[in-house]
């Protein structure tokens, strides 16, 4: 066997088929590491550093089971953080394993495996599938609340109402309202327990002049266009009848220049609120974000403003965690910049307290965040429990599959697809930035009310549009559909992304439908893809490959953009003995593992198989 087999074959994640560990400080975790039966290697030792000075504790040599020879060993846990990684002492040397990989040279920490001790991860979100919904333009199930034509201005322009089936126009884009509620979502909840939705995200539904509510007007009312507190409640109690989560969108970064805050600080610089922002010159010079004079920044300096935001008891944040809304969780709008202004770095501080008081009010939680850059600091036990995923998932996938660049004005941009390679690696180097217990609850989407629509990405290249849906539902994390990706809608950047739900079902994709159904039952049922691990297989030409195992399953996933002539993947390093038989799950296709090899002479030149061992 060469030395980059051997390499390959070597496996630890943090699922339950390589690591035990009851969750507590005091508990002992027991970690199996995983290499091929003929590796050259005799003894395996796990790094740690306990209270700052490095140990190693040999690992027992457990045999060889088929094609692999299993390594274990127990570790105390005495930390709330404990990081980890392997020496293997091979017959050339040295080898270092980690989740960024294998090295010959002595790694940093950053990329140790982690285990929290004392974490508590919001329980039902592993099972999950989360559907985004833009409120406005799902279904209108009251029409008496809709926004009349003229009704008010916005921004000195008055409100526009427009038909269901009209497109949005970028003109009159945050002005202009289709009539979508609450109780219009609360209507429609069978279509999506039959897709296989168990939990929805909804954009913000709070007192607000724009269409997209990002521009807070009141905090502790939901905005009577959308139904307000009564559809809320209706709808609170249809996903009970359901056994569904609701997810809202909050903003706590700015507001909106009509909000009573905000109102009161320019009128009168000594106000109570003025602390709650940052005037450069009053009433007229004010931090805001990215510019936007009508979304004046939070200026969380003021303790007084974490209290209301987050902190007190009855706190804004708290507030709709309670009966009767009960909801399930947050959305923290533009985390990345939340609390950060020049010199004022606080962040982390508000990231923390945010927690603190999130779990003190509903233990069980999900805490979100929009984060489209670097959110990994972020994802470390002490903050968020998720970031939506954009770096770590969704853009190296538009990237592979079409070269797309979500701004390609930039002079940076480079149009032109990335390598199947390259891919894996930012999924790797992401994915090894963050606890094991974190990376499985991350938010995976493959375009949200933000970005172009993934049918108008690829090009209205459905087979790609198979392949990308199939990567959501089976990488590690929790996956999410903006609302009609899964009949095939298509859009390109705001406001077109955020057309209206076609209800009439002569414009439907059925096919895509029924397609997109099937992954989300299994990812609902499947035991490796809701706790298994994970592990990249291949990498190379137009394929990607990896497999999910658990200790009651596994599945190997294969997609493709394009032919490149692969027949027959290997899979010896992934533990899989000759004479396994294996199951397509799209097509109940059978076959043999022959000489480490799968075959997939079946795969389509564009598209994605899910395989599982039998």
């Amino acid at each position: 066997m060469t030395i980059r087999s051997w390499e390959a074959s070597i496996h630890h994640d943090g699922s339950p088929r390589y690591v035990q560990f009851g969750g507590r400080v005091g508990d002992t975790a027991r970690l199996r590491l995983r290499i091929a039966a003929d590796a050259p290697v005799g003894g395996v030792f796990v790094r740690t550093c306990p209270d700052g000075e490095q140990h190693f504790t040999p690992m027992r040599d457990l045999g060889v089971q088929g094609v692999c020879r299993w390594w274990e060993g127990e570790l105390p846990i005495r930390m709330l953080r404990t990081n980890y990684r392997f020496l293997l002492r091979a017959d050339d040397g040295v080898y270092w394993y980690s989740a960024g990989g294998v090295t010959r040279y002595y790694p940093t920490d950053a990329n140790d495996f982690v285990l929290l001790a004392n974490y508590h991860a919001p329980t039902w979100v592993r099972d999950a599938v989360f559907y985004q919904i833009f409120p406005d333009r799902f279904a209108d199930g009251d029409p008496g609340n809709n926004v009349r034509d003229g009704e008010y201005l916005y921004q000195g322009r008055p409100v526009v109402a427009r038909r269901w089936h009209e497109l949005p126009q970028r003109a009159t884009g945050s002005i202009e309202f289709y009539g979508g509620d609450l109780q219009g979502i609360a209507q429609r909840l069978d279509y999506l327990t039959d897709l296989g939705v168990s939990a929805l995200y909804l954009n913000p539904i709070f007192r607000a002049p724009s269409n997209h509510k990002y521009d807070v007007e009141d905090y502790t009312h939901i905005d009577p266009h959308l139904g307000g507190e009564a559809g809320l409640l209706t709808l609170r109690q249809a996903l009970d009848e359901r056994t569904m989560r609701l997810v809202l969108d909050i903003v706590p970064n700015h507001c909106g220049v009509t909000h009573p805050w905000f109102v009161a600080a320019q009128a009168d610089r000594h106000a109570p609120t003025a602390e709650f922002f940052t005037f450069r010159r009053h009433p007229d010079e004010y931090e805001c974000w990215l510019g936007v004079k009508t979304l004046p920044k939070l200026n969380y300096r003021s303790v007084r403003l974490r209290e209301v935001m987050y902190a007190g008891p009855d706190a804004i944040m708290r507030r709709w965690l309670r009966p009767p809304y009960r909801i399930d969780g947050w959305r923290i709008d533009v985390a990345n910049m939340l609390g950060r202004l020049g010199p004022d770095n606080l962040g982390h501080k508000i990231g923390r307290g945010i927690r603190r008081a999130v779990k003190a009010e509903q233990p069980n939680a999900y805490l979100l965040g929009e984060h489209f850059f670097d959110g990994t600091p972020h994802l470390q036990g002490e903050e968020l429990d998720a970031t939506m995923n954009y770096q770590g998932f969704t853009f190296p996938v538009w990237r592979w599959l079409a070269g797309f660049e979500f701004n390609p004005q930039r002079p940076e941009a480079d149009p032109r697809p990335i390598a199947t390679e390259t891919m894996a690696a930012q999924w790797t180097v992401f994915r090894a930035a963050i606890p094991w217990q974190i990376a499985t609850q991350q938010f995976n989407l493959l375009g949200s009310h933000d970005t172009p629509r993934l049918r108008t990405i690829v090009g209205d290249d459905l087979a790609r549009v198979r392949v990308a849906m199939t990567l959501l539902f089976t990488y590690p994390g929790v996956p999410c559909i903006y609302y009609g990706d899964e009949i095939g809608l298509a859009g390109g950047g705001d406001p077109d992304c955020r057309r209206t739900m076609p209800w009439d079902e002569a414009e439907w994709d059925h096919d895509l439908r029924a397609f997109v159904r099937r992954l989300a039952h299994l990812r609902r049922s499947a035991p490796a893809l809701r706790w298994g691990g994970f592990q990249q297989l291949y990498a190379q030409g137009e394929t990607i490959a990896f497999q999910r195992e658990a200790p009651e399953e596994r599945l190997i996933v294969v997609a493709r953009r394009s032919d490149d002539g692969l027949r027959a993947l290997p899979v010896r390093h992934a533990g899989l003995a000759d004479g396994v038989t294996l199951r397509e799950l799209f097509t109940s296709a059978e076959t043999v593992a022959r000489n480490g090899m799968l075959d997939i002479s079946s795969l389509p030149a564009t598209g994605a198989q899910v395989w599982r061992a039998l």
